[in-house]
């Protein structure tokens, strides 16, 4: 079902570090991959999670932050 998946603890990380405003470029350096890398990952993840760019993608993220942070 479309926006269904669950991201992998790779792609989490790679959300983590969107909200907290990275570039790309930034992202593949604390990761240890390639810029190309990290663009290919933020596609899958949009495809994945039903969404379109990064700002949607780090409301995602920081709704489900706080989600986390309620139940524990």
């Amino acid at each position: 079902m479309y926006g269904s998946r669950t991201p992998s603890e790779r792609e989490l990380r790679i959300i983590e570090l969107v909200s907290q405003g990275l570039k790309n470029g930034e992202i593949a350096q604390a990761m240890g991959t390639t810029e190309f890398a990290v663009k290919n990952y933020l596609r899958a993840i949009y495809d994945k999670l039903g969404l379109w760019n990064r700002v949607e993608l780090a409301l995602w993220y920081e709704a489900r932050k706080h989600r986390r942070e309620t139940i524990n």
